[in-house]
């Protein structure tokens, strides 16, 4: 299967081609420039050195949340738009069960943790085993103390990875917490990962139409929350 991936829910932006697992192109930015300026100069370089066009898919992925509401609307709408033009399927990925992906080898508890502003995180755990992942926990949005107190009793060391990943770890260590943060390259959300996860959830019947596919938030957007302030 011939995946278009895109990932926009975090600071960094990247995309990737793959074809079963393999990494035919990737891309990978992370200079503080905008997504909605950054994203399709990427696709249209791999497009460029792959000698491929959307055509030539199977489908397009997305990270679609949780993540920042401006990345996630972009990334989705950039998906919705490549997928209806091509008419291809899309594939609507958890930007958590992503970034599992990139600890997949290392045996025992993953941390994925996206920075969700005041002391809590987008967050979701899972087990790692022969390169295989099991979900623990849903996504959710979760204070950083509630989360150290989830995992105070289990001894094993946790991989922690993810935007939001060296304040979980500084945090879960000052609290006592055995956790290891992933190392530079493998931290970051990366379109790669959302390739690999696509690939699962297409296996199992994951595929949804352009016009099916939709942004996931775990909570309103700031201005809706305030907004919601200013009427009680």
């Amino acid at each position: 299967m011939r995946i278009l991936a895109l990932e926009t829910a975090a600071k960094a932006v990247s995309a990737a081609i793959t074809e079963d697992g393999k990494v035919l192109a990737a891309a990978f930015q992370d200079t503080g420039l905008t997504h909605s300026r950054t994203l399709m100069p990427l696709v249209e370089l791999l497009f460029k050195n792959t000698d491929m066009t959307p055509a030539d898919l199977d489908a397009v992925a997305v990270s679609a949340g949780p993540g920042s509401f401006t990345g996630v609307r972009i990334g989705v709408s950039a998906a919705k738009g490549l997928a209806w033009a091509a008419d291809k399927p899309c594939v609507q990925v958890s930007t958590l069960a992503a970034l599992a992906w990139n600890a997949a080898f290392v045996d025992g508890p993953v941390v994925c943790a996206m920075d969700a502003r005041r002391q809590q995180v987008y967050n979701a755990l899972f087990e790692a085993r022969d390169g295989c992942l099991t979900r623990l926990t849903e996504d959710r949005a979760i204070a950083l103390s509630d989360l150290a107190e989830e995992l105070r009793n289990d001894p094993r060391p946790k991989t922690v990875l993810g935007d939001g990943g060296r304040m979980t770890y500084d945090f879960l260590t000052a609290a006592g917490v055995p956790c290891r943060l992933a190392p530079a390259h493998l931290v970051k959300e990366n379109a790669v990962s959302v390739a690999l996860e696509a690939e699962e959830l297409a296996k199992n019947g994951g595929l949804v139409t352009a016009q099916e596919l939709a942004p996931v938030y775990l909570r309103p957007p700031q201005a809706e929350r305030l907004l919601s302030l200013k009427g009680k």
